[in-house]
């Protein structure tokens, strides 16, 4: 899924409902509006509250979503009839995709290319790939970096629930603006000692952008950052419906459109490993 990157993105961005980079209109500075003072925990749990609750987030199984994705869209130069270089822009392709999840930590990426299906399968220990638009027939295994950023991820729940259960530590950094609306930015220390950071909207108490795995290009790490948008209730929850993501130093962002969820739908476990 461009060399993986892309399949990455989608399915890192969707398990993270998961690297500071500003957008245009997307500007990291001191909250311009005052925000009451409140703990870690007072933090957490309005947010816990603000996507549906803890009763709710426990009893959800699996979780699948339909949707749209961008991508293609690039800059490149051309030759005219004159002979002359003329710098065009490739239209953006929406490509349509498919993702489940299901507890404890599996899922699985459809993502329809020029009338092939790529598919991207995790079952919480090994992780597969099978790409037929790259000319290839086979299903293939993770490379180590894809399967310790997918066994890193923290699942639908977030970085933020259960946090001290699970072995994570969390600080409130202070308070920012994340496109013009004060937020906590709440720093996420894991069990291993990767750092993620958390922005949680002032208002809504909804997380507004999150902290992604660094992406190696150019032989140098650059920084991730997801922006979350357009929270809808789905039986209960409140699940971002619009997703961007964006790769300091890289003009094009990655945006996600979701267009259905379905809560709690039977998957077999055989739809999380490659097929025997």
């Amino acid at each position: 899924m461009r060399g993986n990157k892309t399949g990455q993105a989608l399915a890192g961005a969707l398990l993270s409902l998961t690297g500071l980079v500003a957008l245009p209109g997307h500007a990291v500075a001191p909250a311009t509006a005052s925000l009451p003072s409140m703990s870690v925990e007072q933090i957490v749990s309005r947010n816990l509250q603000a996507r549906g609750g803890a009763t709710a987030w426990k009893a959800l199984n699996t979780i699948a979503w339909k949707g749209e994705m961008g991508a293609g869209a690039s800059a490149y130069e051309a030759v005219t009839a004159k002979g002359t270089l003329e710098r065009r822009t490739r239209a953006e392709k929406q490509l349509p995709f498919s993702f489940e999840f299901k507890r404890p930590n599996k899922s699985r990426l459809e993502l329809q290319f020029n009338g092939q299906t790529a598919v991207q399968v995790f079952d919480g220990t090994h992780g597969y790939k099978y790409r037929p638009f790259m000319n290839r027939a086979d299903w293939e295994s993770y490379s180590a970096a894809e399967l310790a950023q997918a066994s890193a991820e923290p699942g639908v729940d977030g970085y933020l629930m259960d946090y001290a259960a699970k072995g994570r530590k969390v600080e409130l950094e202070g308070r920012e603006s994340v496109e013009n609306q004060a937020a906590y930015k709440l720093k996420v220390t894991l069990p291993g000692g990767q750092v993620r950071h958390v922005w949680v909207d002032g208002h809504t108490f909804l997380e507004t952008k999150v902290e992604g795995a660094p992406r190696k290009l150019d032989n140098a790490m650059h920084p991730v950052a997801l922006y979350l948008r357009d929270y809808k209730p789905e039986q209960g929850l409140m699940v971002p419906h619009t997703l961007e993501t964006a790769v300091e130093g890289v003009t094009q962002t990655e945006k996600i459109s979701i267009e259905s969820v379905a809560v709690n739908k039977s998957l077999d476990d055989a739809r999380f490993t490659k097929p025997q």
